[in-house]
């Protein structure tokens, strides 16, 4: 099977995040579930994607944790149509369909940009029980007075749940220290993948700063997640800090010395709101893989 490594969100190696790309032979099937597990463990990523060709521009993909499958992947859906580009397979402007568990999603690609349709957003929950709050707060290491957050954390999802949740300052968003065990159990009882922490402490043009801490996937920190992200944007429009059709300039990884930039789109001008996340990507490394 050809394999690629592919760093997402980003235009130089080294940066973004880095995801396995897995092109299966024309005709073949899928891996079982535990051998696709253990190569994406194999391969230490985040996640590894698996793509099967159903057409000239219709795909399935799956997304694998080295501990579990995922509905959907940003970073490695941008990943592997950087990945399709690259072998020849997709044209640098064209539209197609990714067939994942989270549904049937619209990728287009203009120029060499991959923007791709997150599942419709949905609004879980808000945290407002105080002691909810600050056993949030207290498992992420948060060490400023919570006194100072004028929004309230919320569990969303545009095709996996995380919780988002605010902080003051790009400082404070830097000094965060999660308790990955604490932080595990917390995103198993609020049935989440995990904790998008953001700023807008954001210099101009940035909308906003943010780390997502995914522990209970194997994943403590990463570099770059269209998912979340997408959810941040719903987050951000639900209050009314985002007009119907806006678009945002996210940055994240910076802690990790992986600076990504993600951009999203939102169109909540009519009945359905839409949301788009989008970036770039470079090959870093291809081959086979044999499994």
């Amino acid at each position: 099977m050809k394999f690629l490594i592919v760093d997402a969100f980003t235009d130089t190696v080294f940066g973004g995040n880095p995801a396995g790309v897995i092109l299966l032979p024309n005709g073949a099937d899928f891996p079982s579930d535990e051998r696709c597990v253990k190569t994406a463990a194999e391969l230490r990523y985040s996640e590894t994607a698996f793509i099967k060709i159903l057409g000239s521009r219709e795909f399935q993909i799956r997304y694998f944790t080295p501990a579990a499958e995922v509905d959907l992947c940003g970073h490695a859906t941008i990943g592997s149509f950087a990945a399709l580009m690259h072998l020849g397979l997709v044209d640098r402007n064209c539209t197609c369909i990714n067939h994942t568990l989270a549904g049937d999603l619209t990728i287009d690609i203009k120029d060499g940009f991959i923007m791709m349709d997150m599942a419709a957003p949905s609004l879980i929950s808000t945290m407002d029980d105080p002691a909810a709050v600050r056993e949030l707060y207290d498992v992420m290491g948060a060490s400023f007075d919570l006194s100072k957050l004028t929004l309230a954390p919320r569990l969303i999802s545009t095709g996996l749940p995380d919780i988002m949740m605010p902080v003051p300052t790009r400082a404070d968003l830097d000094a965060l220290e999660p308790d990955m065990k604490a932080l595990s159990d917390l995103s198993t009882r609020y049935e989440v993948t995990g904790v998008h922490a953001f700023t807008l402490d954001a210099d101009e043009g940035v909308t906003a700063h943010t780390r997502n801490f995914a522990p209970l996937y194997d994943i403590d920190e990463e570099a770059a997640t269209g998912t979340s992200n997408g959810a941040l944007t719903y987050y951000l429009h639900l209050n009314g800090l985002l007009r119907e059709k806006d678009t945002c300039r996210i940055i994240q990884g910076e802690k990790m010395d992986r600076p990504s930039v993600i951009l999203t789109e939102i169109d909540a001008s009519g009945e359905n709101c839409l949301i788009k996340v989008g970036g770039s990507a470079v090959i870093l490394a291809e081959g086979e893989i044999h499994i």
